[in-house]
């Protein structure tokens, strides 16, 4: 492998240091009933949810290598934000915990209007008090990143040394850990004997997908990443992946295709947190069939895409798929009677 871009990328990858935060590398596992019932391509399933810190997640995977340069700057306090059921600001307050640093949130009111009773106390939330994160109301003005940093200039000002954790651990530096997923899909895959024809994800703040889409050009040449659109803004959410994408391929030292960015619209429902018929279908239909437990903002907005182009015809009976299981089961307890349990 020495001397090819697959080569190039995994001794890239090699300089940059993590924490161990993460439990890694995730599993990857067939999904044999979902794949009996569907009559489709053979499904596979990467378990990001088992990073295992604060109930995991694919935000983790990146915080390993972000916070280390947290550290490095001699931070004394994490700041980041998001809505009220972030899973990213969950995982960022358990590495906070973790780490023995203070965790400061913004978190964002106003994006979505609180779809059950509960929204705004179960689920994420209660955890990110339960690890002893900071809460700060802010509106929601659609920056995704201004509350951050004035939150972070306000704590300096304040004497602490912050470090601004971006919305949804999405940068440059974000998009280089997430190529790791690629990585590993590549040699799983490759040790059960195939070659995934597609690697399905949901995708909303940009790093994650530019990751993989960075990670698989590299090691599964031949393997296409679709990101299904989990905000109902898909040109944004494809400008942002070609945007940290370039970014990340600038720092690693290998191409990135924009033609390689696949952003697939339709699937998010009303709007971004709202769950929809599609939604809950697929998140009965993977817990009923595979145990598998998807939340009703990412994962099951993912899946519901998925089954959408399984349905449309989009792959045969002989391929094989990946849907990237990106975590987030924390809150479905706060959308229970949405749900309907």
């Amino acid at each position: 492998m020495k001397g090819t871009i697959a080569g190039r990328l995994e001794a890239s990858l090699m300089r940059f240091k993590r924490l161990g935060l993460a439990h890694l590398p995730t599993p990857l596992e067939p999904l044999k009933r979902l794949t009996e019932h569907l009559r489709g391509p053979s499904l596979w399933v990467k378990r990001e949810d088992c990073t295992g810190l604060g109930l995991g997640g694919n935000k983790l995977r990146k915080l390993d290598y972000v916070l280390h340069e947290a550290l490095r700057a001699g931070a004394d306090t994490l700041v980041s934000g998001g809505v009220v059921q972030s899973n990213s600001q969950r995982q960022v307050a358990a590495a906070a915990a973790k780490l023995g640093l203070a965790c400061h949130l913004a978190v964002y009111h106003g994006r979505l209007a609180p779809p059950t009773p509960d929204y705004g106390r179960t689920g994420n939330v209660a955890l990110n008090k339960l690890f002893g994160a900071v809460l700060h109301d802010v509106p929601w003005t659609g920056d995704r990143n201004q509350a951050i940093r004035d939150l972070a200039d306000r704590l300096a000002a304040q004497g602490r040394r912050p470090y601004a954790v971006p919305y949804g651990v999405s940068s440059p530096l974000g998009a280089v850990a997430y190529a790791t997923t690629a990585v590993e899909i590549a040699q799983q895959s490759a040790k059960a004997g195939f070659m995934p024809s597609a690697i399905v994800h949901c995708s909303g703040s940009g790093a994650t997908q530019a990751g993989l889409v960075l990670g698989a050009a590299a090691c599964l040449p031949q393997t296409r990443v679709i990101g299904i659109d989990i905000d109902a803004e898909p040109e944004r959410v494809a400008a942002d992946v070609v945007k940290y994408g370039r970014a990340a391929a600038e720092i690693l030292n290998v191409p990135f295709a924009n033609e390689g960015v696949e952003v697939v619209a339709g699937h998010a429902g009303p709007a971004y947190g709202v769950p929809h018929a599609a939604t809950i279908e697929a998140i009965k239909l993977s817990a009923r069939l595979e145990g598998l437990v998807l939340d009703p903002v990412y994962s099951g907005k993912g899946m519901a895409g998925l089954l959408a182009l399984i349905r449309d015809g989009r792959w045969s009976a002989g391929d094989r798929v990946v849907f990237v299981h990106t975590g987030g089961a924390p809150a479905l307890f706060a959308y229970l009677d949405a749900l309907g349990l």
